[in-house]
């Protein structure tokens, strides 16, 4: 059993002053395999006064000395990226492959993208006889999820630091052991105590807290749409700043002259990937009515090919969805989508064959699916992707657009230039051409009900900045 049982404040490790817990349920297996404690307003406190105290100092260190943090930091993240890669598959059930491959080096890749950032950025300009000076917002909660862990933990932390704030991190108490582990590399790496402080928590007790905190003075939030409404709510009486990075009904927008099959195959295994459980994932693919039966028959075919398994299974493509009640939420989605009349061409409800426990879901995809659809409005966030046809480009930009989120959207086609014009009518903070790799340097973030802020290199330093004037002259 693996205990998580205290906080780190003030550079130490402290136990909860409420004293409950929680269990860490293995996803792969439904085996309860550790205890996490679970804090309170009196834990925010003691975090806050802690990150409160190392602000003045920390706000006043200079490029430099951020610059040695972060390297060592970098250092210390390497060393132990296999202890990383372990507490990820446990923890949430990300095949090893893609713990390896991809969970662990996406926070390696921010440190670096931060550093690039910093090492240019200029925190005073002059325009005439006014000097522009960027000064760091003060204490600042980060909230995290618990799908894409160390991705979302360092894309707030690192800016945060290279800014020069001050800051306490609630991350998701469904993934505690890759937050300890990177709290522990912090430690390690000589980050001055009180400048990062983790405090483990729901919602409701801790992330509100953190919100409603007259000494905090920014809240960045990754998590659903309902949970950045929540916070923005509690966070109103004292008018602080809040970034929320939300939810998304990514479309795949497949135009008549795209290579199809590299477009339908390549859309599938995005969507799959992480077992469905990605703000960005394309989950709306949508198709030339002309080709569309045969788009279809590749994206029943790509899923069906997918294998679920344990995560420490080198067969495994996909593991089990990470939490029971996230299984239960998408075991319903696919029922609401066969109730709503939708044709089910791949997966369905219910396990995969030979898979008895854990939360594992069948690769699953529907046809005939209208854009009105539950299954088409709402964020599933498991394997579950939808494809819908449409008769014009015109009217393929209208489907992809009607959407309550844009946070991302992809686009396929054969003509570079047709493709970014499209792009540029998408109502997305993020579009993909021809399943282009993610940029770490370029700003990520949302339109509509998918929040507001960016996050990812210099505009993620940006968002943990505070501009002030000074104009005149001696």
């Amino acid at each position: 059993m693996q205990l998580v049982d205290a906080f780190y404040i003030q550079g130490e490790w402290v136990p909860s002053a409420g004293g409950t817990q929680a269990d860490i349920v293995c996803p792969a297996t439904e085996a309860v395999i550790g205890r996490v404690s679970m804090g309170g307003a009196a834990d925010v406190a003691r975090a806050v006064a802690a990150a409160r105290a190392a602000l003045p100092d920390w706000s006043q260190s200079g490029r430099e000395a951020r610059l040695a943090l972060l390297g060592r930091i970098v250092d210390r993240y390497q060393a132990r990226s296999a202890d990383l890669a372990r507490a990820l598959s446990t923890e949430m059930g990300a095949p090893a492959w893609l713990a390896h491959q991809y969970q662990v080096p996406a926070g390696l890749a921010h440190l670096h993208a931060t550093i690039a950032a910093l090492k240019d950025f200029a925190f005073v300009t002059r325009r005439g006889t006014t000097e522009i000076v960027r000064e760091p917002v003060g204490v600042v909660a980060l909230i995290t999820p618990w799908n894409w862990p160390l991705n979302q933990i360092v894309a707030k932390v690192a800016p945060a630091l290279a800014a020069g704030c001050a800051t306490v991190l609630k991350p998701s108490e469904i993934a505690p052991l890759s937050a300890r582990i990177f709290a522990e590399i912090l430690h390690e790496a000589g980050t001055p105590p009180g400048v990062f402080n983790l405090v483990y928590g729901d919602g409701q007790q801790v992330g509100r807290a953190l919100a409603a905190h007259p000494d905090v003075a920014m809240v960045s939030i990754t998590g659903s749409t309902r949970a950045g409404i929540d916070v923005a709510v509690h966070a109103a009486p004292t008018v602080k700043r809040v970034t929320q990075e939300l939810g998304g009904k990514s479309p795949n927008l497949i135009l008549d002259d795209a290579d199809l099959a590299a477009a339908v195959q390549a859309g599938v295994i995005s969507c799959m990937m992480n077992s469905g459980q990605t703000c960005v994932a394309p989950t709306r693919m949508l198709v030339p009515r002309s080709q569309y039966e045969q788009a279809v028959t590749i994206a029943a075919a790509t899923a069906n090919a997918l294998q679920v398994g344990h995560p420490a299974s080198p067969d495994s493509k996909l593991g089990p969805i990470s939490n029971r009640r996230q299984y239960e939420h998408v075991q319903a989605m696919i029922g609401r989508g066969v109730a709503e009349g939708a044709r089910l061409v791949a997966g369905g409800p219910g396990r995969p064959a030979g898979l008895d426990r854990g939360f594992y879901a069948r690769p699953t995809v529907f046809a005939d699916v209208s854009n009105d659809m539950g299954i088409a409005r709402e964020e599933i966030f498991g394997p579950v992707l939808v494809v819908i046809p449409y008769d014009s480009e015109e009217e393929g930009i209208s489907i992809a657009n009607d959407t309550a989120y844009g946070l991302a959207a992809h686009v396929w086609s054969g003509d570079a230039a047709r493709a970014r014009r499209v792009a540029g009518r998408l109502q997305a903070g993020m579009v993909q051409i021809n399943g282009a790799r993610p940029d770490y340097t370029a700003p990520f973030g949302g339109y509509k009900q998918s929040g507001n802020g960016r996050e990812f290199g210099e505009y993620g330093l940006v968002e943990f900045l505070e501009a002030k004037s000074v104009t005149g002259c001696v």
